[in-house]
């Protein structure tokens, strides 16, 4: 059985392997090529699990665990899948030494839950006001600097800006709130962020701007209503001919002159406008745009305080949206439909993303996607730690001498957990190019002061091996990251542990239809 559990630790462990390369700001990147022969360049570990198909059920639960983190923080998959893989390398050793699975298991859980413990003592830092940019620049930066190395300080600022914009003062903060849009062309500096919503679209009508707009939203095609069945009509003079039509236009200009009259300026069509509709929109001057999207409908209707009508009705003051600027705009060779709040705070910001490739934007959206998830554990806790491996060498420093005290068989589990804590400065180090050996020694002596010493973190910036105060840097980590990201690891390699065997059905015959959820923003 022993032997079999190993196995599964082995096959387990070797993913963690595969993700650790990509661990910290000097992490190298992946490419990866989907089902669909689709590339993705990036070292977001979210995006290379969910791109992979692993087939192992042991590896697998590492990977749920890691999901389960994204969904929980948005960020610290890598922490959880490599911590999970270096305490299943840690149990082979263990299991080879004559430990039972049961007895490492049990180490294992005391030492995660005195892990939590001494968490709650090594905050050196929190967030006194959510809503001031200065002071949530710092955490942005340092959950950025892992995916883009060298543009955080730009991002962190640009993120903190969209997302302070939109912060609300009673509702939770919603990641859905913060928008992106990416345009080819310049560079990631050309970035810019706006209060408002941005189409990659042109506006169907004459009028390309409009200020202080009343917006009508109506989900329905915006033209006229056509019979169920076919009807023939039988002309038998011109007089006839010439007025076959003239009751369907009166009955077009009614409704747009209604609209006009309501003081509707601008209205946003859910389906195809028609011509005729479209004249006399233009004569009335009212600008017409057309959005495909349902849920860039919805987005719309929330960012500009709308309700969205099933049928051409002439909307009431209630359900009439308000936008300070409404205009088409060209940025670089792209025209796009930019609706533009002026107000102090609005309900949607966007992000609009410039870059060289697709590839390039596509890994600046998943950075912007991860900062924007710090600032939504921020609002629920503004606690810190210590960033640049400064926490994981403290926990490890002390999970070693709660083990030396520990009776029974249960203290070499938790001093091999301990040890699996110094995967992370051993992996920064290596993939910045320095030795990994030298950096934790200098590390753990740094540690042994009990006051200074617990902030001392790698200094990742220089060429030689150096520890620095990471408070006075401003390098810090999410307390809510480190805990969940410690409770979903040690769950993970439990249950591992716990399997002594794995029993396959045979699968059916036929094709396997793929499972996996469609992603909304695709329609």
């Amino acid at each position: 059985k022993q032997w079999y559990q190993r196995r599964v630790a082995i096959t387990a462990g070797e993913l963690y392997k595969t993700i650790m390369t990509c661990y910290g700001p000097k992490g190298l990147n992946k490419m990866v090529i989907n089902h669909l022969s689709k590339l993705f360049v990036t070292n977001d570990a979210a995006t290379i699990i969910k791109e992979l198909e692993v087939q192992h059920p042991a590896a697998k639960m590492i990977v749920l665990a890691s999901q389960q983190q994204e969904s929980e923080c948005g960020d610290g998959t890598n922490f959880v899948m490599i911590l999970a893989g270096a305490l299943l390398q840690k149990a082979i050793d263990l299991l080879e030494c004559g430990l039972s699975p049961s007895e490492v298991i049990k180490g294992y859980e005391m030492a995660g839950e005195k892990c939590l413990e001494i968490l709650e003592t090594l905050c050196c830092h929190t967030v006194k006001d959510v809503k001031d940019v200065e002071s949530v620049v710092p955490i942005i930066r340092t959950s950025v600097a892992s995916k883009q190395d060298g543009y955080e300080d730009f991002l962190a600022e640009l993120i903190s800006d969209a997302c302070v914009k939109i912060m609300p003062s009673q509702r939770t903060f919603n990641v859905d709130s913060v928008r992106t849009c990416k345009i080819l062309g310049s560079g990631v500096l050309s970035s810019t962020c706006l209060q408002g919503m941005v189409f990659k679209r042109n506006v169907e009508s004459d009028i390309t701007t409009v200020q202080n707009a009343k917006v009508a939203v109506f989900s329905c095609p915006f033209d006229i209503g056509t019979t169920e069945t076919k009807g023939t009509v039988l002309i038998n003079n011109a007089d006839e001919l010439k007025n076959f039509s003239v009751d369907e236009e009166k009955l077009v200009e009614g409704q747009v002159q209604a609209l006009a009259e309501a003081g509707i300026t601008c209205v946003v069509s859910g389906g195809k406008v028609g011509d005729m509709m479209m004249h006399f929109a233009n004569k009335f001057n009212i600008m017409v745009v057309r959005l495909m999207s349902k849920w860039d409908l919805r987005r719309l209707c929330k960012s500009i305080n709308a309700t969205a009508l099933p049928n051409l009705t002439v909307p009431s003051p209630e359900e009439t949206g308000d936008c300070s600027i409404i205009q088409l705009e060209e940025v670089g060779d792209t025209t796009v439909v930019v609706f533009r709040q002026e107000r102090e705070e609005s309900a949607m910001s966007t992000i609009i993303i410039r870059g060289s490739t697709e590839n390039i934007m596509d890994d600046i959206e998943r950075a912007i996607d991860d900062g924007v998830n710090s600032v939504k554990v921020l609002t629920r806790d503004q606690r810190c730690l210590p960033g640049a491996a400064a926490t994981e060498i403290e926990l490890a420093k002390q999970l070693m001498s709660y083990g030396e005290q520990t009776p029974g068989m249960e203290q070499y589990a938790i001093r091999k957990f301990a040890e699996a804590f110094e995967v992370f400065p051993k992996i920064l180090a290596e993939n910045t190019g320095l030795k990994g050996n030298e950096v934790l020694a200098k590390m753990y002596n740094a540690h042994q002061d009990q006051v200074s010493g617990i902030n001392a973190g790698i200094n990742l910036e220089s060429d030689q091996c150096e520890v620095m105060d990471v408070v006075e840097r401003q390098v810090f980590d999410l307390f809510l990251t480190k805990h969940w990201g410690i409770k979903y690891a040690v769950n993970a390699a439990t249950t591992v542990l716990v399997v002594d065997q794995i029993i396959m059905a045979k699968q059916a015959g036929g094709p396997k239809p793929r499972k996996g959820q469609a992603d909304p923003d695709d329609e």
